[in-house]
């Protein structure tokens, strides 16, 4: 089998745990997640089976959106609920003193984590240094110090405040690479207060939303009657949000040999609907048959279309994904 699965991860699991149940649930060994959640963290994981592990990085690039209620006035050392509360840092401008959460206060701060900005992440975590897990490091006690990285925050909504508790739930839409639990701590920081991501919950991953994922539970019951293929989403469909071009059936057995192809070769019928964007003005694009078949990721270079995932018979033969019954 091979597709797509949105899945509804429970907190107190990793991500690696739910990818090993998606295995025997589907009696696959090659799956794979886009994008790890926090073993605390709630919400989408979704989880490439098959062949479509191969469109796990493409499917990493795209924004996502969390819910997390900021606790302020305590810092921990994992920037969660799970980690060991820390002193107050009065070289960071944290004061003894907590001044009562105004909803003004706020909203100025978090105008400064709004766009492109810099942001170190955090030691508890799976980015590699040399050779090793950051999370393996802090685990062995290994300091390391550790650069700024470019990441991107779309937008932070304020969804309430709670004065009584010194909390907020926030909505925060962002780009790939983006620690929610590392933006709290960064806010309350920011505020003169300390905080951490008191619970976290991923709504949403590109296209995939948690309102159409699937429990664990769901899954064992539609695994159990052998009928997968209802919720599992196909490989064209997963990538919907590239642009289309169909191709002539002389133009596949080349995209297959992994040969590009000259844009003016295809016509102007070859070019499927694409909101409009129009495939000679985007980076990559995905390529059908004109069976509306997917055959491969292709990127627009110097007027030619390169191949660079051949997916050819990945679709396995799945029925086209239906939405989930209300």
């Amino acid at each position: 089998m091979d597709g797509v699965l949105n899945l509804l991860k429970p907190p107190g699991m990793t991500s690696h745990d739910v990818v090993d149940v998606v295995r025997r649930a589907a009696g696959l060994r090659r799956v794979g997640h886009t994008g790890t959640l926090d073993p605390g963290a709630a919400g989408v994981l979704v989880c490439c089976l098959g062949r479509a592990t191969r469109l796990s990085e493409i499917l990493m690039e795209t924004d996502k959106e969390y819910r997390v209620e900021l606790r302020l006035g305590i810092r921990t050392s994992t920037g969660d609920a799970y980690g060991e509360p820390l002193p107050p840092d009065p070289s960071g401008g944290m004061s003894q003193a907590r001044p009562p959460l105004t909803r003004s206060a706020l909203e100025a701060v978090l105008k400064r984590f709004i766009g492109e900005i810099l942001q170190v992440p955090p030691m508890v975590s799976a980015i590699h240094h040399d050779g090793a897990r950051l999370y393996q490091l802090a685990r062995r006690g290994e300091a390391v110090e550790l650069q700024p990285r470019s990441v991107t925050v779309h937008r932070i909504e304020i969804l309430w405040v709670n004065r009584d508790r010194s909390s907020a739930l926030l909505e925060i839409a962002c780009g790939r690479g983006t620690y929610i639990r590392k933006l709290c701590a960064d806010i309350g920081d920011a505020l003169g207060l300390g905080g951490y991501a008191h619970f976290m919950v991923r709504t949403r991953s590109g296209r995939f939303q948690i309102e159409e994922a699937v429990t664990l539970e769901e899954l064992a019951e539609i695994a159990g009657r052998g009928a997968l293929t209802e919720v599992v989403m196909s490989m064209d469909q997963a990538v919907a949000h590239l642009p289309a071009v169909d191709l002539p059936e002389r133009s596949v057995s080349e995209v297959l040999n992994g040969h590009a192809i000259p844009l003016w070769k295809l016509g102007e019928a070859a070019l499927a609907e694409d909101g409009g964007a129009g495939p000679a003005g985007a980076r990559l694009v995905r390529l059908r048959s004109r069976r509306g078949a997917l055959i491969a990721l292709a990127r627009i270079d110097a007027g030619m279309l390169r191949p660079v995932k051949v997916l050819a018979g990945a679709e396995g033969g799945l029925v086209a994904h239906r939405p989930r019954p209300g």
